[in-house]
């Protein structure tokens, strides 16, 4: 009886919660304002690896996707200081990034908190909007050896679907995800940063103010990524290889007719004061003070 007794007590107080603490609820990360950020530091490890382009020496520093991946070129012209003074140049041979497709990438190993900040103006190859369909050029970061399931995330400018967009793209596990907005031609700045698990982009026309174009949540990137710009033309060029990645990333050629030319005025590095608060709801207001340099 006794026995029975105890079983009985110990259903009901396991029913009741006997001798348990009711489980907390995690508290709401802090709603951001302005007040709370500051714009992000130029200075330090971080800023010392920004490139003004003001000779070819610039080129040195930086590592290109080809030569570190073993892939094709996918560039038919890079130079600094030589075809635009000042500058980075970039023409493209045809060439994509999208899911699996790889196309050309020039970038630094950083690690942590960054906020790339480029200048960059990109145009078909006898001026103008290119005339061949997502022919883009920007900034672009990515997961180090992330061939075979490929991570990275750009904002660039140019042509997609239709002439004079920014397009936004995440691409998680090989599966991309662009989105586009319409802007005027011509130079345009751009922002990609990492703020613990958030990426965003920013975009400022020639004249204009900075605008937030999109925002992610990303808890799995690696501490180190790669850190750079990208260009590429021609999606309709490669014909019969949009439908196998890896056969297209392997072929030395792809016949099409690209038209992109792209000048990077300077890519510059930043160090954002990530808060405490959740960067994702917070009002783009807040985005825009804290991951655009001062007076930008």
């Amino acid at each position: 009886m006794r026995a029975k007794i105890a079983v009985s007590l110990l259903a009901a107080c396991a029913l009741a919660g006997c001798g348990t603490a009711a489980p907390s609820t995690p508290p709401k990360p802090k709603a951001l304002t302005v007040a709370d950020v500051r714009a992000p530091d130029p200075g330090g490890e971080v800023g010392s690896a920004s490139s003004e382009f003001s000779s070819a020496a610039d080129l040195t520093v930086w590592s290109r996707l080809s030569d570190t991946q073993g892939d094709p070129s996918r560039l038919a012209k890079i130079d600094v200081d030589a075809t635009a003074k000042g500058a980075l140049y970039l023409e493209p041979t045809t060439s994509t990034w999208f899911d699996a497709f790889r196309g050309p990438f020039v970038y630094q190993e950083l690690a942590g908190d960054i906020v790339l900040h480029t200048r960059v103006k990109v145009e078909g190859k006898k001026s103008g909007p290119p005339l061949r369909k997502f022919s883009l050029g920007g900034a672009m970061l990515r997961v180090p050896q992330s061939n075979d399931r490929p991570n990275w995330l750009s904002i660039t400018t140019g042509t997609g679907d239709k002439a004079e967009r920014v397009e936004l793209k995440e691409t998680a596990d090989g599966s991309s995800k662009p989105k586009e907005v319409p802007v005027e031609g011509g130079w345009i700045e751009l922002v990609l940063a990492r703020t613990g698990t958030v990426v965003s982009a920013l975009y400022k026309e020639d004249g204009g103010v900075w605008k937030v174009g999109q925002r992610w949540l990303r808890p799995d990137l690696p501490k180190v990524l790669e850190w750079g710009v990208t260009g590429y033309s021609d999606w309709d060029g490669y014909g019969a290889l949009k439908k196998d990645a890896a056969k297209a990333n392997a072929a030395k050629t792809i016949k099409g007719r690209p038209d992109l030319k792209m000048t990077v005025d300077y890519v510059r590095f930043l160090r954002p004061a990530t808060p405490a608060g959740d960067l994702m709801t917070a009002p783009d207001a807040v985005l825009v003070k804290l991951l655009t340099p001062a007076g930008a």
